[in-house]
């Protein structure tokens, strides 16, 4: 029964997760993203940094760079009146049935 409820989660997973598998396939599809957010709806960098305490040189690096802790991803998105919504997907915009298959065959070699 177990079998048959995880294939069951992988089919609603992969669904629901398909437009960031699609994300997912782009190398640094994230970098640059918190400027272009921020951009397009026009938030004055002035703004986000009273919201969250920080000088610009530090939202300079947070706008440009590939890496940022999740609270600080939290915190600027809330400061631009956003949610931080963020999924797990396989590499190379897989689903999660296929990945699950490929490690069945894997650990049957």
């Amino acid at each position: 029964m177990q079998a048959r409820e995880r294939r069951l989660a992988r089919t609603r997973l992969d669904k629901e997760l398909k437009y960031y598998r699609w994300a997912g396939r782009e190398e640094n599809s994230t970098q640059g993203l918190l400027r272009e957010v921020r951009h397009a709806l026009g938030v004055p960098t002035a703004e986000i940094l009273k919201k969250i305490g920080v000088n610009p040189s530090v939202l300079f690096r947070l706008e440009l760079r590939g890496t940022i802790s999740l609270i600080r991803l939290h915190e600027v998105a809330e400061a631009m009146d956003c949610k931080l919504v963020y999924a797990i997907v396989p590499r190379n915009g897989k689903t999660l049935e296929e990945l699950a298959e490929k490690r069945e065959v894997g650990s049957r070699d």
